[in-house]
């Protein structure tokens, strides 16, 4: 995950202000779709589980009331083991903070490109520095830094205090 160049896009030494501004709203565009693209897929993942967990749950319940069957109470108790499953599922793979972070990163990046957009509009391009364009850049920069670090933090696993 990362900021990074696309590999096809050309590298662009020395651009224009106005060139460079270009290059940079595409990247944040591509990073705006990135952040979006997982939000969703995050979103549906956490949606799933919990839904299965909720059904699972609803069946072992009605089932387990009807206790007068066998089968009905052994199939009620297998589906309580999947929803244990389900419900250790989720938070292993946290997908309902990744869903959160991706939206966090895709409201900074449509800020970003708005942002951009603006000066773009607003400051003639014979008048358009590099100087107007870094803080967008270092912005840019930031959100990138700070998804990696909070998908690291959600991702690493605390160490035992005896393996330290």
């Amino acid at each position: 995950m990362g900021g990074s160049m696309r590999p096809d896009t050309p590298v662009g030494v020395g651009l224009a202000p106005v060139e460079a501004a270009g290059r940079l709203l595409e990247k944040v565009r591509h990073g705006k779709e990135y952040a979006r693209r997982k939000k969703r897929r995050f979103r549906r993942a956490s949606s799933i589980v919990r839904l299965l967990t909720l059904s699972l749950s609803a069946a072992s319940t009605i089932i387990l009331g009807l206790q007068n069957l066998n089968a009905w109470a052994g199939l009620a108790f297998a589906l309580m083991a999947l929803v244990t499953l389900a419900g250790a599922v989720e938070p292993f793979f946290n997908w309902r903070s990744r869903w959160v972070l991706m939206e966090e990163a895709q409201y900074r990046f449509e800020r970003l490109a708005d942002e951009l957009e603006y000066l773009l509009a607003s400051t003639p391009a014979s008048e358009l520095t590099h100087d107007q364009l870094q803080p967008v850049f270092d912005g840019y920069q930031t959100v990138w830094d700070h998804l990696s670090e909070r998908w690291l933090e959600q991702r690493h696993t605390p160490v035992a205090p005896e393996h330290r």
